[in-house]
């Protein structure tokens, strides 16, 4: 049980690839959380897809001991969160469960849009902030100018921001020092009131079962003690209290005000873990529940379906172990004509579609399809009423609708003088409206409103490419706005294929529906009768390709005779691919399912 003023709880802010992960390494190998021989880059991330990627996914929690140059010894809870926009819900969780931040910049790029944004989550959360200069080694360092962008663009003093390199550990003492010296302590923390107790994240554990990681606010939390959640009326009897120190689980006797640590009580139902749920004492619980974390908004929808039928219960299975772990995750069952039963999963972004569904198949061992990701509209009905469209297959009649609402977003961009007309211009064409340009020093900063259907397929990666990976991209939603928009359907061979139908646009419709039949028939692989592929909108075809069929040179062994001879076999081979063409039926392989994402590319 450690005193309360010798406990320093922060977290890791910035913006992707300046350095969180790098610094985390550091400060753990300086305080002799590891030996040198288990220290591997990216200590913390644990999934193989952070490794490979280079980007922190799920916040990670660790335990440290510190002894500063006063001789006295900080217990350190050490939270590294990720940077990319698509998980700020890990980041605004891990803020909740802490009192600073060290605000990592990178001192060759500067302040960046996640910068911004994740700045103000810790501001709005009361931290007290700490910025450090990272990079500091390169030649393209510019350490004053970067000081002078805190400043200015942030608004906080940055006159003793600490110059390091976590790469080479330059200055990351200066870290240890500024944690233990300018963050303060837990604030609050009655060691005698009941258990109050902050349901910070949650993951499941083959052997474990769920293991809980909480951070307590009042009381203290023992083994064999009888817990409650309080949202969900779940009671458990612990069977281990512990922490986190890098590299392992390590068990304590007791958790008292202040500290971040973690509990298993073989909790066998996934649903009995709600995210920011209040743990207490089961015998003498508190009066008031916290206020846990604002439920987040799913942006992005997309129908998860298994290749093979059989393994529905899988995916149901593995989703709830996922959505424990990831709780901006979430999903309800859905049917497809097509692709038969599945799940429609909201995510933020289609950066968090991706991984979510790279873990299904490397943790579980799944094989998905997935369809067009599309937004949330809201449809006014001409009785009056409202109804939120999830997925465009399930559109109702066009002529019991008033007018359609979708979602849009204002985007904060910073760029480069030199790539503002190539971005300016890509906003232009995806229907943005220009609030705002100004500069910050030689970086632009564009404010944009767009629709999010727009920016929902492939935005980010074309703004990633027209400034060679310079821009960054930050939005948050502004509410819904009418829209002229049109359902486009897909049909091959005459029958709908629901997976594939969308809302667009009517400006965009046909260029759209265009290029997703020229894309379908280089897919479609060939089969024995012609095939159209066709986009239209209503009952108005709009554009249309068609497969030609395989066809076997039937008169190879007419020699010489009457014409008619030749005409008779052909005639025949005729009808035989007319009645194929009734009966026939079309498999679209998933590549054209997942080529339909990328549909601006070109």
């Amino acid at each position: 049980m450690t005193p309360r003023d010798k406990i320093r709880n922060f977290s890791i802010i910035a913006h992707i690839d300046h350095g969180k992960s790098t610094l985390a390494d550091r400060i753990i190998q300086m305080t002799g959380g590891l030996a040198a021989r288990d220290m591997t880059e990216q200590v913390l991330d644990t999934m193989d897809i952070e490794k490979e990627r280079g980007i922190t996914i799920k916040a990670q929690t660790v335990r440290l001991d510190y002894t500063a140059k006063d001789g006295v010894t900080y217990t350190l809870n050490l939270m590294d969160t990720p940077g990319h926009v698509d998980f700020a819900y890990e980041v605004s969780r891990c803020l909740a469960a802490c009192e600073g931040s060290l605000l990592v910049v990178d001192s060759s790029q500067g302040v960046e849009a996640q910068t911004l944004a994740n700045v103000y989550k810790a501001i709005d959360a009361n931290h007290e902030i700490v910025p450090v200069l990272n990079k500091v080694d390169l030649p393209a360092a510019d350490v004053p100018r970067v000081k002078q962008q805190i400043e200015d663009v942030i608004g906080i003093d940055a006159s003793d921001a600490l110059e390091i390199s976590a790469k080479t550990g330059i200055g990351v003492d200066t870290v240890l020092e500024a944690i233990v010296t300018r963050l303060p302590p837990p604030k609050t923390g009655d060691r005698n009131a009941p258990l109050k107790a902050l349901l910070v994240d949650a993951y499941y554990d083959t052997y474990l079962g769920v293991v809980v990681i909480v951070r307590i606010v009042d009381g203290t939390l023992k083994k064999r003690q009888d817990v409650q959640m309080m949202k969900t009326g779940a009671h458990y009897s612990l069977d281990r209290v512990g922490v986190f120190k890098p590299g392992k689980l390590t068990d304590v006797d007791e958790l008292g005000p202040g500290e971040v640590g973690f509990f298993t009580a073989s909790i066998k139902q996934v649903a009995d873990c709600s995210v920011g749920d209040t743990v207490t004492d089961q015998r003498n619980p508190t009066a008031e529940a916290l206020s846990g974390f604002r439920e987040v908004q799913p942006v992005v929808f997309c129908g998860l379906f298994p290749v093979d039928a059989a393994k529905f219960e899988d995916l149901r299975a593995a989703m709830g172990k996922l959505r424990l772990n990831d709780a901006s995750f979430s999903y309800e069952m859905e049917t497809s004509a097509a692709l038969g039963f599945g799940f429609r999963c909201g995510f933020l972004g289609l950066l968090h579609l991706e991984i979510i569904q790279e873990r299904l198949s490397r943790e579980f061992d799944l094989d998905l399809i997935a369809t067009a990701p599309s937004v949330v509209y809201g449809l006014h009905m001409r009785d009056g009423s409202v109804v939120e469209l999830h997925n465009p297959a399930d559109m109702p009649d066009v002529m019991q609708i008033l007018e359609i609402h979708e979602p849009w977003i204002e985007a904060t961009i910073f760029t480069p003088d030199e790539y503002l007309g190539g971005i300016l211009k890509l906003c232009q064409d995806r229907r943005g409206i220009q609030k705002e340009l100004s500069y910050v020093g030689a970086r632009a900063m564009i404010k944009y409103e767009l629709p999010l259907n727009e920016v929902v397929f492939d935005f980010y990666d074309r703004l990633k490419s027209i400034s060679k990976g310079y821009a960054s991209f930050d939005y948050n939603q502004i509410g819904r706005r009418e829209g002229d928009l049109v359902k486009l359907s897909v049909l091959v061979n005459d029958e709908p294929v629901d997976a594939l139908s969308m809302l667009t646009h009517r400006a965009r419709a046909e260029q759209r529906g265009r290029a997703m039949c020229e894309k379908l028939k280089d897919l479609i692989p060939r089969q024995m009768f012609k095939i159209p592929i066709q986009a239209a909108i209503g009952g108005k075809v709009i554009a249309r390709e068609t497969i030609s069929a395989m066809r076997k040179d039937v008169t190879a062994k007419c020699y010489g005779g009457d014409a008619s001879r030749k005409r008779k076999l052909l005639d025949k081979q005729k009808a035989g691919k007319k009645r194929m063409r009734q009966f026939g039926k079309v498999e679209i392989p998933q590549e054209a399912f997942v080529a339909a994402l990328k549909m601006d590319e070109d």
